[in-house]
């Protein structure tokens, strides 16, 4: 993904880290990364219940395997909520 100005020309990088580290420290919050905003909002969606491939095509990936060698790591909360399907399945 290439984001650009009215013009067509491409933003730089550093100017989009530029403005995130204005808002970040406006606002007193936790540094963060562009890459590490994509990384949550990849994982938030996989918390929401998002499939795979819901995922894989709202990140541009043309490879389902890139979005799942990337981004399927297991949260702590997805991590409980299948201890708990686990456990509703045995009370049966």
């Amino acid at each position: 993904m290439v984001l650009t100005r009215d013009d067509s020309s491409p933003l730089r990088l550093a100017y989009l880290t530029e403005k995130l580290d204005i808002v970040i420290e406006r606002h007193k919050l936790r540094r963060i990364t562009i890459h590490g905003l994509r990384h949550t909002h990849a994982s938030l969606l996989f918390e929401a219940g998002a499939s795979i491939k819901e995922v894989q095509e709202r990140l541009g990936h043309s490879d389902i395997q890139m979005t799942m060698n990337i981004y399927t790591h297991v949260t702590d909360t997805l991590k409980e909520q299948t201890a708990q399907k686990f456990q509703k399945y045995l009370e049966l």
